[in-house]
């Protein structure tokens, strides 16, 4: 049996000015560390027995673990490659309007949601989609995976056996857990959270 609690950073400081990170870093911001800091105190009072607690390499994400980290009984954190944030290539660290203005025209027609796979030299879907299935394929036990917010639509995407467009439209919040178990995916919001 396999559940895994699946969470997304704490919010940084590109994610407030709308500049895409993908494999590139900020630090989180005030609210960031709050919401980290929540998700660590849930995870606490739901007292499940984890067996691996697992994270992006990435900056943000060893952030949003060291700070989880603290407030629990939880495993050291590993951290694993796969679960890094989707990258846009040369389109890391910039936001829409800077695309455009560079690459003009090349985001027409695209939706809030696919855009990040209109980048010449970046991941594509079914690069990222392939190693979310193999991530999940080799995950055993109970879980905490800290990852990012594209790359986790990927995960939840690739678990429920979603379309390409149902995938990338799923929610993407800095507050919640997702609890992936027996094929469902349930949300455990955080005291941060507005969500019920």
């Amino acid at each position: 049996m396999c559940e895994i609690f699946l969470i997304r950073h704490g919010q940084t400081e590109w994610n407030s000015s709308g500049r895409f990170q993908g494999k590139l870093d900020s630090a989180l911001t005030e609210l960031g560390l709050m919401q980290a800091r929540a998700i660590g105190e849930r995870l606490a009072e739901i007292g499940a027995k984890i067996d691996t607690f697992v994270a992006s390499p990435l900056g943000r994400t060893r952030q949003t673990a060291e700070i989880i980290q603290n407030c629990g009984d939880f495993p050291k954190t590993q951290f694993d490659k796969r679960l890094e944030e989707v990258s846009t290539g040369s389109w890391d660290g910039l936001t829409h309007i800077d695309i455009e203005a560079r690459w003009s025209g090349i985001l027409d027609g695209s939706t809030p949601f696919d855009w990040y796979f209109r980048s010449p030299d970046g991941e594509s879907y079914d690069a990222a989609r392939q190693r979310a299935a193999k991530w999940l394929a080799n995950t055993n036990g109970s879980v905490i995976a800290v990852s990012h917010g594209l790359f986790s639509r990927i995960i939840r995407g690739v678990y429920l056996d979603l379309s390409k467009e149902e995938t990338l439209e799923l929610p993407v919040p800095q507050d919640v857990i997702w609890r992936m178990a027996d094929g469902n995916i349930e949300v455990i919001p955080s005291r941060t959270s507005n969500r019920k």
